[in-house]
């Protein structure tokens, strides 16, 4: 196992350079000048190339990658063309709130596809319905959610904000944890409010990947011999699903689930300008425009470090449930 580990993390670490390489070639074939957004349209050629020469980007292409996976080693990735802070900082600002609202998406969905994949797998009554519900909805691409959940649970009932994400007063910019840690249960409820649209929105179409593939997968397992001993024996479904079935089926749905967590970084872009949520969506959603490739290539890297992290973690949790796997 140990072995395993570290051959993965090194794949991690090989993955990430590629990807800052990606990230760099890019930015060089960008046809967008950020030097000039950074400046504005009135800046003077002669200020452009002393711009450039500050920034360090009249410099050799190999010592400008260099330079740049460098100092994107220790964070710095830059200054932002449209903010003009330094793009570490507006990520600090930033990415717990999307960070919040992903891992409560991804717990939502987790829930979502446990719940469909059991009751289908054992034959729980009166859950047909919900499962319908669920392969309706996952369906639908995550805008038209949005709008529907905006449409019926703010504008109609007046059940749920329609946007924004609540007061934060704390260490760590997380709603639900700084409330807890202030002991504040009104702010922790006003936090959930404003989380739960968006939240189940982003969780819908991962919850139906994972759980049909879960459902297969339990399916499948429970036609084997050892399962039909098990029920010969008297042990009851759930006891059996527990038990037997679920370490041995649980690795396709563990796969899946890192898909769509990558998938999941994806669709929060749209999410967040739908619900007016404060995260690194909405910021590169605003920096895109203007061609602030500082701004893009952070967020970019970020996602794409927390994916490789994310799907390294699977592959782990996955021989972790079956040794074969690290053999």
């Amino acid at each position: 196992m140990t072995r395993f580990i570290i051959r993965r993390s090194c794949w991690a670490v090989l993955l990430l350079a590629v990807l800052s390489a990606a990230v760099f070639v890019l930015q060089m074939m960008s046809p967008g000048d950020g030097v000039k957004a950074y400046l504005g349209a009135n800046a003077t050629p002669d200020a452009v190339a002393e711009a450039r020469h500050r920034l360090g980007l009249d410099r050799p292409l190999t010592a400008q990658y260099l330079s740049y996976v460098w100092r994107a080693l220790h964070g710095d990735f830059g200054i932002s063309m449209r903010s003009r802070d330094p793009v570490w900082a507006d990520l600090a600002t930033f990415a717990p709130a999307t960070g919040e609202l992903v891992l409560c998406a991804f717990g939502i969905a987790l829930c979502l596809a446990a719940l469909f994949a059991l009751s289908g797998a054992i034959r729980i009554p009166g859950t047909s319905w919900y499962r319908g519900a669920l392969l309706i909805a996952g369906c639908a691409p995550p805008f038209l959610i949005a709008m529907g959940a905006l449409i019926v649970f703010y504008r109609n009932l007046n059940w749920l904000p329609g946007g924004g994400r609540g007061p934060t007063t704390g260490p760590t910019n997380l709603v639900l944890l700084d409330s807890i840690l202030g002991a504040d249960p009104a702010q922790w409820w006003t936090g959930l409010q404003h989380l739960i649209l968006p939240a189940a929105t982003l969780a819908i179409a991962p919850a139906l990947a994972i759980g049909r593939i879960l459902r297969s997968s339990l399916e499948s397992t429970m036609k084997a011999d050892y399962i039909r001993s098990a029920q010969m024996k008297g042990l009851g479904a759930g006891a059996m699903v527990v038990r037997h079935v679920l370490r041995n089926a649980i690795n396709p749905a563990l796969s899946m689930a890192g898909l769509q967590l990558g998938f999941m970084f994806a669709s929060v872009v749209v999410v967040e300008q739908i619900f007016n949520w404060p995260g690194i969506g909405n910021y590169l959603a605003a920096s895109i425009p203007v061609d602030d490739f500082p701004a893009i290539a952070g967020v970019t890297l970020l996602l794409g470090a927390m994916y490789i992290v994310a799907n390294a973690a699977v592959d782990i949790l996955q021989a972790m449930a079956d040794p074969r796997i690290a053999l």
